[in-house]
């Protein structure tokens, strides 16, 4: 039996992934930069069916984000497993750098982090060797000087991991294939046959982006440049190619022995990134000691047929990524593993109450700046798509709103804002708020609808039996990573705000939320005249 794989296996915001395989099992952990609970764990049993079975750090004292800024907070994270622990190691760049947390369970929960000491730079990852010794391997600054910006190199050390220290020697083994390289960043170390292999990204993780391996006979080399370096990019099919960006990588065996590769990319609609980096899958084998990528075909296909027994999950569907979904909040006791908040949210931000909904809190921390706003959210997955809150706006009145955001940073995002009897879209560009349109409604129940086409949006309002128009095609691009910068995708929410300090706190009640895929109407050709 097989499966068919969809590239992309995780839609949507789910960058620098890492993969662990224990038995029939396979583990994705991605960074998620300054959002809240942090490091979402992947389940699947196929490569082809993943399911979010729950967050690596859930607790603030593992994941201080104070005003962290959006692409800050935690980068690149690796998954381990050995001797019936999970290990997963990651920086967190607005705290205290490189940490390792450890758990039992794959979902968790996962101890307090243990700080490594001398652990300096990012992307850290962790190699048991046969032997049971753990070694460490990092990147960080030339230590001769940066000559240039993006001067780093791979370094590796032995790590006591039952007291999380590093010991022995330190080693710088290696700066990437490439003469002059900027950033090797995001290696692993595998031990395949007589070999020890250094898999890694350089170029940056932008247009430049490629994967590059190396090898040695001694964990500490030398290690030796593969002349087909990089093995795998798509840097050379021009700024046109639908899928781009391609770096990041991580190398699976799967249970039937047949070896995997996860890795970054992304997929720009009219050449605009708003979904963020997005994780993908290739198929590898190994010829004359070296690792080839999608064989015949050296770049990402849309599908690969995986050969393992098909096996979907059994959790709700609102856990699985990649999917439409519906939330009553007045059937709901819990929010599910997929929702994410703005660094360490306030813990009265949000109730659910049986047969009422979800009270959300209008804080008058704003979403335009480094604090902890009242937003609730999941990721864009789709260039296309449709999200909808309803609310009641009986209790917003005095300066309090509440309403739908497509956020990609404090200072690019759109904001659909329901106030008393009133609408008002804002789309914040360089830090700076733009009223585009605003509209009168009675005080009661109402839909606000986010439609996003590519990099265009519309904006509606349902009040009862009649649908009311705010926005049509608004030119969103700006909340891109080309033009806003940063590493993150959007994700679409529900904000709720006050301009006021109050001392008793006003109240959003939101009766529901979706977000589904839909698909563009298509633009009639225009018929040739037979004149």
């Amino acid at each position: 039996m097989s499966v068919k794989a969809t590239n992309p296996i995780l839609a949507g915001f789910y960058p620098d992934p890492s993969i662990c395989a224990v038995g029939d099992d396979y583990y994705i952990v991605n960074s998620s930069f300054s959002y809240f609970p942090g490091l979402p764990i992947m389940h699947s049993k196929d490569l082809a069916n993943w399911e979010q079975i729950g967050n690596v750090l859930t607790r603030e004292s593992q994941l201080p984000l104070k005003e962290a800024q959006s692409s800050r907070g935690l980068f690149a994270p690796t998954m381990r497993y050995h001797d019936g622990t999970y290990y997963v190691i990651c920086t967190n760049v607005s705290d205290k750098g490189n940490f390792i947390v450890t758990s039992d369970k794959p979902e968790g929960p996962y101890s307090e982090p243990h700080y490594i000491e001398g652990a300096d730079g990012i992307d850290p990852s962790l190699f048991f060797d046969d032997d049971g010794r753990c070694y460490y391997i990092g990147t960080h600054p030339n230590p001769e000087g940066c000559k240039y910006n993006g001067d780093w190199y791979i370094y590796i050390q032995e790590i006591d991991i039952k007291e999380f220290k590093l010991i022995g020697e330190h080693k710088n083994v290696w700066n990437g294939a490439l003469k002059g390289v900027h950033w090797p960043e995001g290696p692993h170390i595998y031990h395949v046959g007589e070999y020890y292999y250094i898999l890694h990204a350089e170029g940056g993780t932008g247009p430049e982006h490629a994967v590059s391996v190396a090898r040695s006979k001694d964990i500490f080399g030398p290690y030796e440049n593969h002349f087909c370096n990089p093995i795998f990019t798509h840097r050379h099919l021009g700024v046109k190619y639908p899928i781009k960006y391609v770096g990041h990588a991580d190398l699976v065996q799967i249970a039937n022995g047949d070896w995997y590769m996860v890795m970054l990319a992304v997929r720009p609609a009219g050449g605009f990134t708003t979904m963020g980096r997005e994780t993908f899958l290739a198929r590898v084998i190994w010829e004359n000691d070296w690792p080839v990528v999608n064989p015949g075909l050296g770049m990402l296909s849309a599908e690969l047929v995986v050969d393992l027994d098909e096996v979907k999950s059994e959790l709700p569907q609102t856990s699985l990524p990649g999917v439409n979904k519906l939330y009553d909040f007045t059937s709901l006791n819990e929010l599910g593993p997929e929702w994410l908040k703005l660094r360490n949210y306030k813990q009265d931000m949000y109730e659910l109450r049986e047969g009422e909904g979800l009270y959300l809190t209008c804080d008058n921390d704003p979403i335009t700046g480094l604090g902890t706003p009242s937003y609730l959210a999941i990721r864009q997955d789709s260039h296309c798509f449709e999200a909808a809150v309803t609310l009641k706006g009986d209790d917003l009145y005095d300066g309090a709103s509440a309403g739908l955001v497509l956020f990609q940073s404090e200072d690019y995002h759109l904001r659909f804002e329901y106030s008393g009897c009133s609408g008002n879209v804002i789309l914040r560009k360089e830090g700076k708020d733009e009223k585009i349109a605003s509209l009168l409604l009675p005080q009661n129940l109402v839909t606000l609808v986010l439609s996003v086409i590519g990099t265009k949006a519309s904006l509606f309002m349902v009040d009862g039996q009649q649908i009311k128009e705010l926005v049509r095609g608004l030119d969103i691009s700006a909340l891109s990573t080309e033009v806003a910068g940063g590493f993150v995708g959007c994700t679409v929410g529900l904000y709720a705000h006050d301009i006021e300090n109050r001392d008793e706190k006003v109240k959003a009640l939101i009766k529901s939320f979706s977000y589904k895929r839909i698909k563009p109407v298509p633009v009639p050709k225009k018929q040739e005249s037979n004149e």
